[in-house]
This record gives structure tokens, sequence and C-alpha cells, in this order.
């Protein structure tokens, strides 16, 4: 094995795999074409290594040897799941009494659409590897999603070939070791070529890894600008999560979540339900998580994050962490997925930020350029009223600086700003901060400051660092 110090080429990854005495497996892939079968055949020694190579563009083929009772869609990982249970079980079945007692069967898979050639899609799919590390254990199993960013799909097809062969290589030799396991799915690679948003393991011997922990390694490894989570702590491909939706989006830190997350989000949603054309069930709600609020302490708290959550999904809400720090990135990467319309919550204090032209000298058009992502024909943002010295203050009355009072007249005009109205006044007095500081410190009385559900959780596994005197 390689030193894991050390970044190899794609053709010395394959040549290492296809040296190997042990490994021995099939390559099948749809859509794509055959980048990662032709990198291994390029690499030499393949035939120690390659039992079987296939590649079905047809799609009646597709459906015959991979879904035959019910097609379905062809680049999912329903289609990914079965072109790998359907090899393996071939493999096995065909040549496990022919081959040594050493020998580790594997099956790699992808369904990939690349771009075409009027250039008017964006490629996108999925890669798995189903992998026994002996002959007669269980097999392991990983999944990932990806997005291809170049505008060329040649470009495209040699990104697919060295992500296949990463992954093969990764499978055998860092399965112990998932950190660099999904850092070196982006050896030979770079973020601006593709986007790996998703990174499923199972079987055997990774039954250690926690899913979630590994797509937020995604974010903090710039590998993607965002994860998502459902209600039930499972990830989801965001473009199936989202795409033609209706989306309202909170953004907090939740450690831990208060009566007044609890209140903005309910009668933001009221709001929402008042929204022409509105149903309910193309409607998602999403707590988003900034990659920075999980680092003030210099570092990933694995078990910080993990319980903000469970709470979150506990109380049924869907869960996003991104690395969007400014609301006018956090809106356009939302462009991507067609969504119906995006409602994005927020306090004075985010508002005030949001109407702050320091956050944007870096961009050429200032102000204006970030507003023209943030402020999308179908996008508004619903403001949640606060405290000013004691004093109420929402959208109408917030200072505003002299130089963008017209644009901001504007925006309130068009309803581009929006206050929310019905909402629970005995609940402006929380702040989380304070909450937490008193779950830290042990002071009585933070439990009067969030749901019952949620103190009884922190209560029972001494949550965000409850101190009991």
């Amino acid at each position: 094995m390689y030193s894991s110090e050390e970044t190899y080429s794609t053709k010395s990854k394959a040549l290492n795999i296809n040296l190997r005495s042990d490994v021995y497996g099939t390559l099948a892939e749809i859509g794509g074409g055959q980048e990662v079968a032709r990198a291994f055949f390029q690499a030499g020694g393949a035939s120690g290594t390659v039992a079987k190579s296939i590649s079905a563009y047809d799609k009646t083929f597709s459906d015959y040897l991979y879904n035959n009772k019910k097609p379905g869609r062809y680049v999912s990982s329903d289609r990914l799941i079965k072109m790998l249970n359907k090899e393996h079980n071939e493999l096995v079945s065909l040549l496990s009494d022919k081959c040594t007692s050493n020998t580790k069967f594997f099956v790699f898979a992808d369904t990939v659409e690349t771009i075409n050639y009027a250039k008017t899609n964006q490629g996108s799919g999925w890669m798995g590897v189903k992998f026994q590390m002996s002959q007669y254990s269980e097999p392991n199993e990983i999944i990932v999603h990806v997005r291809l960013l170049e505008n060329d799909s040649l470009l495209q097809q040699y990104t697919l070939g060295a992500l296949g062969v990463n992954l093969i290589y990764a499978a055998f030799n860092y399965y112990k070791y998932p950190n660099k396991f999904l850092s070196s799915l982006m050896d030979n690679l770079s973020n601006d070529r593709v986007d790996i948003n998703m990174v499923k393991m199972s079987g055997p011997e990774l039954d250690y890894v926690d899913n979630r922990l590994l797509s937020v390694q995604l974010v903090k490894n710039g590998m993607t600008p965002a994860t998502m989570f459902d209600k039930n702590g499972e990830f989801q491909q965001p473009y199936e999560m989202l795409y033609k939706k209706n989306v309202l989006l909170f953004r907090g830190k939740f450690n831990p979540i208060t009566h007044v997350a609890i209140d903005m989000l309910k009668s933001s949603c009221n709001l929402f339900k008042k929204s022409k054309n509105y149903e309910t069930n193309d409607t998602i709600g999403i707590c988003e998580i900034t990659l920075n609020n999980l680092l003030e302490s210099g570092h990933l708290d694995e078990r910080d994050f993990l319980d903000r959550v469970d709470i979150l999904n506990e109380l049924g809400q869907n869960v996003m962490i991104s690395n969007f720090e400014e609301y006018y990135k956090l809106a356009h990467y939302f462009s991507d997925f067609k969504l119906n319309r995006l409602r994005i919550v927020l306090g004075i204090p985010a508002l005030k930020n949001i109407l702050n032209e320091k956050y944007y000298t870096n961009l050429k058009g200032g102000i204006m350029e970030a507003f023209a992502n943030l402020f999308q024909k179908n996008i508004k943002l619903y403001v949640y009223p606060g405290l000013d010295n004691g004093n109420l203050t929402n959208s109408k009355n917030i200072k505003v600086p002299d130089n963008i009072k017209g644009l901001y007249q504007y925006l309130k005009e068009n309803r581009k700003i929006v206050d929310i109205e019905k909402y629970n006044p005995e609940y402006l007095n929380i702040y989380s901060r304070e909450v937490l500081k008193m779950i830290q410190e042990g002071k009585d009385g933070w439990e009067n400051f969030v749901p019952k559900e949620v103190a009884e959780k922190i209560r029972l596994k001494r949550l965000f660092g409850l101190n009991t005197k």
C-alpha cells in the first residue's frame, strides 16, 4: 500500500490495484462512458483485476440488465444500488469456487449524465463500490453523488475516470480512516472540476462510521458548499430534496433551540401558507447551520454537531450545513434547484448585517450585486421582530444607512422584505447565547426558555456543557 502522506497519479493508483493478487471484480458504467474501466486497462495488468467490464448505453438494455420490472430513473441512487447488487451477486456466484480463498471481490458501478452537446444540462450522477475484505465476508458499500462542473463533456469524462479510480483505491486502502478516505477522493482533481456532495458508507468494516459526520467533512474540506439531512437524520441529495419545492429556510446556531426559535419557525410558516398557490406537500422547512458556527471553538466538535442535528430532527426539522457566511451566497446556491419559492426567516440583527455594505467590499458591484442574488424573483425575507433597548424593532423602523434608503424602500414596497406580524411577544426577551451560558454555568431556570422535550434531552444526555454543580 502507498504511503498515506503522498498523492499518486490516477494511473499509479489503477496500476497498484491491478498488481494486487487478492482483488478481483467488475466495472459497470452507464451514461458517462467507460472512463473508469479505461483507466484500469490503460494502466496495464488489468487482466488480473477486471473480471468483467460492461457499459449499457441503450436504456432498454439498462432496464433489461438492472431493472426490467420497474424501469424508473436511470441516473439515480436506486439504479446504482441495483447495478451494484446484481453485478456482485453474479460475480460471487460464478467465481467464488474458482478463485483463491484470499480473493477480495469488488464491484464498481456508476450511472452518470455528462453535459450534452448543446450544454443545456449539468453533468451529475452516482457512483459506488461494493467490496469484501475477505472472500466469505459480507460486502461493504460506499455510495457517492457528484456534480461535474466542467463545461466540456470530454473533461467531465476525464474527471469521472479519475474519481472512480480514487474511490476504488480508497475503498481498499483507507476504509479505516474516513477523513483520509474523503480527502483522497479529490486526488488529481480540484473543486472547480467536481462537487462531491454525498458519501455514504455501510457494511461490517464500516459500521463505525456516522455518515452525518462524513457529510460535514465534505463541507469542511471544500468538496461541496452544503449538505442536507432529512427529518430522520438521513442524508438527502440536495437536488432531489429541493427540486421545484417551496422552501422555508431558517439560519441559526440551535445550541440550544429555544422558544423564540420555535416561534420564528411557526409564525413564518403560517405567513408562508398565505402565499398564492401554496401547497403543503410541496413545501419543506430547513434549519441551516453555517460551518463557522460549528467551528467556533477552532475545531469541529462532532458530538456537539450530532446533538444539534438530533434535537432538530426530533422536532421534525430538516437540517442543512453550509459554508455560506453571507445570505446572498446562500440564495445563489438555491437558484440551481429551480425552486418555486424561497422564504428566508431572519431576525433584526441578521437584517442589519444584510444592509451593511462592509460585507460586500469584495464584490465589483458591491451591495447592488449582492442584492441581485439575494432578492431574486422567487425569494423574500421574512423578518421576525426584536427588541432594541426595550423598543420593538421591525423592518419598518429599523435604522437604514442613508445611501441605501431608496433601495430599501423599493424592496419593502415590492414585498421582498416582509414583517412577521403574528408572533408571541413573550419570547422576544429570549436570547440563545444567554440560555447557553445559563446551561454551562449551572444557573437555575434555563429550562423555561426551551421546549420541554429539548430540556429533557439536555438533562438526560448532559448536552451543551450542562453544569449541574
